[in-house]
């Protein structure tokens, strides 16, 4: 089975069984990772927004021009910046690591 690595905020790791077909939204709920997702991967919000490590980056499909409208409200954007809810496994990105950026900007929270 695929697996991936989540960098957690506080710079610990946690490997998790990563079947194909799910999002890295999907598995870090599963897997009890605190990422957000507050549209519930609508794609419709930033907080499931994670930093791709850079050598697995350039593996992943392009970003739609809506996930990058989403990317431009992500608090503490990179450029490998990708929203968890649109990276879905594969068998090629087995060993895909992801970084949770320190905070989270939630526009859909009504003031």
């Amino acid at each position: 089975m695929p697996k991936m690595t989540f960098i957690l905020s506080d710079g610990s790791k946690q490997e998790v069984d990563a079947p194909n077909g799910l999002s890295v939204l999907e598995l870090a709920h599963r897997n009890k990772i605190q990422l957000e997702g507050a549209c519930e991967g609508s794609l419709a919000c930033s907080t499931c927004h994670v930093i791709v490590d850079q050598a697995w980056f350039d593996k992943l499909d392009e970003a739609t021009e809506d996930e990058e409208d989403m990317l431009d409200l992500a608090f503490g954007l990179t450029h490998t910046s990708r929203l968890g809810c649109q990276i879905k496994m594969t068998d090629a990105l087995d060993g895909l690591v992801v970084t949770l950026p320190k905070g989270t900007r939630n526009m859909m929270v009504e003031s």
